[in-house]
């Protein structure tokens, strides 16, 4: 789920900054800064989120260059901090990546849009529909959300990096296949698991901090 440095045509640089940096500047724009600001524990748990992203991300497992598959973790962000917040999260962790050699510059905006970008829309876009057109019920957010979600966020994202390689050319089909897509499933439940028992502490010890979970509606009204 990493584009690795100078695999892909340079147009797919442009394009992916084209399409991430509006993003961005949405999301650096909705972001709560005063309550962020204020709030000191929240500063500690975002910085310590963005942290665990650099170390997650930075264990992955694959045969050929941009062909690696590594946990995600963008869903349960997405869930605690908001869209916003996760793309920001997102952004500065990928930025660390670069900083201490494991990504290049050049893959920067793909790989936001692939491993950012995405799963923060798939995971959004979940939410949206459970809440539209399921119960409102504490179990039916956490796992259809949080453990279902998570493992639908990482396909799509898993995914998108292999119509890419495929669409410029890099490897055939069959290659990515091989090495690749075949084991998208099997990243699927322990990335749902992951993200899951991550949300389900959150919520059993610091609801209020899960800023797309509502005690009153999920829990109070039951």
């Amino acid at each position: 789920m990493s584009i690795s440095v100078g695999l892909l045509s340079g147009y797919w640089f442009w394009l992916s900054l084209l399409i991430y940096l509006p993003v961005l500047g949405f999301a650096i724009y909705r972001v709560p800064w005063g309550v962020l600001k204020s709030n000191r524990r929240l500063q500690h748990f975002f910085l310590g989120a963005m942290v665990f992203l650099m170390v997650m991300w930075s264990m992955r497992a694959g045969i050929s260059p941009g062909l690696g598959i590594h946990f995600l973790g963008v869903t349960a962000l997405t869930l605690i901090f908001g869209w916003d917040l996760a793309i920001v999260a997102g952004t500065v962790a990928l930025l660390g990546m670069i900083l201490v050699g494991r990504e290049g510059w050049d893959s920067l905006p793909i790989n936001a849009v692939c491993s950012v970008l995405l799963p923060v829309m798939v995971t959004m876009l979940v939410l949206k529909v459970v809440e539209a057109k399921l119960t409102k019920n504490f179990f039916v957010y956490l796992f259809l959300c949080g453990f279902f979600g998570a493992g639908i966020a990482a396909a799509s994202s898993g995914l998108a990096t292999g119509l890419l390689l495929w669409l410029d050319d890099v490897y055939s089909w069959s290659k990515i296949n091989h090495e690749y897509v075949r084991y998208l499933p099997l990243i699927m439940f322990p990335e749902g698991l992951m993200n899951g028992i991550i949300l389900t502490g959150m919520l059993v010890f610091h609801p209020d901090w899960v800023r797309t979970f509502d005690a009153k509606i999920y829990i109070d009204d039951q």
